[in-house]
């Protein structure tokens, strides 16, 4: 899942930086740079937290937050892949439903596996 997430990473770095047309994303919905720069970094943001919250699960980072917090948010994690993997279905963008349909079922499938496993993942 981390790579997965590094990957997802870079590939919104490279539309930040219009290296990737950023009507391929959002479902091809953006209209402008603003709205781009806005989702984008919104994504940005998303990602690192779920990242965040992957490496407490694993034990790469320690804090005081308890473990059934960490379980919820992948729960939580679990149920927005599933919908994001909906919406991606109804992309008005072709590569970004056949490219990002099956990474969100993949990314909900390891969210579960990660919240049902009692002990660190890793």
């Amino acid at each position: 899942m981390l790579i997965l997430l590094i990957l997802v990473l870079c590939f919104h770095l490279l539309i930040l930086i219009e290296l990737i047309p950023y009507q391929m994303v959002w479902g091809g919905r953006l209209k402008t740079k603003s709205q781009m720069y806005s989702f984008e970094t919104v994504s940005i943001v998303v990602n690192l937290i779920i990242m965040a919250v992957i490496l407490i699960k694993g034990g790469y980072i320690e804090t005081k937050i308890p473990i059934r917090i960490v379980n919820i948010l992948l729960w939580v994690l679990v149920a927005v892949f599933i919908l994001n993997t909906l919406g991606n279905l109804f992309s008005n963008n072709f590569l970004e439903m056949v490219i990002f349909t099956p990474l969100t079922l993949i990314s909900a499938i390891l969210c579960y596996r990660m919240a049902v496993e009692k002990y660190p993942s890793f």
